[in-house]
């Protein structure tokens, strides 16, 4: 049998809109994307690749790049609500406007959270557009509600707080790869061709180890970002009165912009800071994203190894403690504990395995051991 190639001539004709016209929307119906893109910036080294100027650190480098989409990923109470608010903040400082579209809270906990960081009402009531949806976003109405939103302010940074919620609301699957690509199209890309930087805040899976770099659901949350993805962290607890700190890490970065200001860390990301959020009062926080700090060469733990001198005074008795039953006590990370282990055993302060206490290791300002912080670049 013998096969014969198709032409383009043998295929069905155009069936689409007429070039010139316009949909519902006021938008061209035919878009004309498939012609060939004209590389001369490229290749005469005019070319500046875009640059995350969106949000910032208290250094200046920026957060997220404009008219590109982002993903945040963390465990609940990680922070990225708040990290989402303070671009919000940055922005609206700059005099940009922001839209927020909330598929979890509601506009008082939001107003809120921004009164509590020190923003001007008036400037919160003229530059930040919150928007709760409760229906689909459709092609009627809700869609010309958004369209007007974007048209008439401009946005310089949008957060979908919410994406499994915001996905199922539309009738899509936060598992399916398919669905991801179609939720991508129908809400991300249209805030990122208005020229907004897009967040979209997502949870992770429970399994700390095996997450890895991926969000709760399908791969192609991380595949089909055109921006930047961060993980959160979370390593000392936000609350009333204290200070918490998660460590935001770089997942991807498509644009390749980001990791010139940041640290390498484990599993193949990028330390690029940390979020720092200092409640002083139920009514008034401080919150920044600081810059990550290179551990020297000789660092030692010391915290860390007077915590665990502790540990092992208290715990061990005439039997001693086994290294993984150390470990099962001390928390934290355990790689961390291995190293103030091995130096509070070669410096004598405790026997080998089974570990036992010789004499106290003594640090200035240790904390209490329910307090260890997580080594953020491990």
């Amino acid at each position: 049998m013998t096969h014969t190639l198709a032409t383009t001539h043998d295929l069905a004709p155009w069936g689409g809109p007429d070039p010139g016209e316009i949909d519902e929307h006021g938008e061209p119906a035919w878009q004309r994307t498939w012609r060939t893109v004209d590389l001369s910036a490229a290749l005469d080294g005019t070319y500046e690749p875009p640059q995350p100027t969106v949000g910032a650190r208290t250094d200046g480098a920026g957060l997220f790049y404009p008219a590109k989409m982002h993903t945040v990923a963390a465990e609940s109470e990680g922070g990225k609500t708040w990290l989402a608010l303070a671009a919000t903040m940055d922005e609206i400082k700059a005099g940009h406007h922001v839209v927020y579209l909330d598929f979890e809270d509601d506009q008082g906990t939001m107003a809120g959270r921004l009164l509590t960081l020190g923003v001007d009402r008036e400037r919160i009531h003229d530059q930040f557009h919150y928007i709760r949806p409760e229906h689909a976003l459709g092609t009627g109405i809700n869609l010309d509600d958004l369209h007007a939103v974007l048209e008439q302010h401009s946005p310089t940074l949008a957060v979908v707080d919410g994406v499994t919620e915001a996905m199922t609301l539309n009738g899509l699957n936060p598992l399916d790869n398919s669905d991801a690509a179609k939720f991508s199209r129908l809400l991300p890309r249209r805030l990122t061709a208005a020229g907004a930087a897009c967040v979209n805040l997502d949870h992770v899976t429970k399994d700390r180890e095996g997450r890895g770099r991926y969000a709760l659901g399908a791969i192609h949350k991380l595949n089909g970002l055109d921006g930047a993805a961060y993980t959160l962290e979370n390593r000392k607890s936000f609350g009333v009165g204290v200070t918490g700190r998660s460590t935001l890490k770089i997942s991807k970065d498509r644009p390749a912009q980001l990791r010139r200001n940041a640290l390498p860390s484990s599993q193949g990301m990028w330390w690029y800071g940390d979020l720092v959020m200092q409640s002083h009062a139920s009514d008034f926080a401080e919150v920044t994203v600081e810059p990550p700090i290179e551990r020297p060469a000789d660092f030692r733990p010391t915290d860390l190894m007077a915590r665990l001198s502790r540990l092992i005074a208290e715990k061990a008795g005439d039997r001693g403690l086994s290294g993984r039953k150390v470990q099962d006590l001390a928390r934290g990370k355990a790689d961390n504990n291995r190293t103030a282990l091995a130096l509070l055993e070669i410096e004598g302060y405790i026997t080998p395995t089974p570990h036992k206490h010789i004499r106290p290791f003594l640090e200035d300002g240790s904390l209490p051991l329910d307090q260890v912080e997580e080594d953020p670049t491990t």
